[in-house]
């Protein structure tokens, strides 16, 4: 298992929260809730060209 730490934005509140990311997680959606206002964040994790991870962050409401 191969963790990658991460800094996003809660699309709530805005605060900055450091999240681990698994690498087997690229091409999944999940959700977490934030460390600091508790409300639920959909995360989408992927892997661009190169195998680098890319995570989006949204409100449980935007996701398609």
């Amino acid at each position: 298992m191969e963790l990658n730490e991460r800094n996003i934005g809660c699309p709530y509140c805005g605060e900055t929260i450091l999240v681990l990311i698994d690498r087997q997680e690229a091409g999944m959606q999940y959700i977490e809730d934030c460390q600091v206002c508790c409300r639920p964040i959909v995360f989408k994790v992927s892997e661009d060209m190169s195998s680098n991870l890319e995570v989006r962050v949204y409100c449980e409401d935007d996701v398609v």
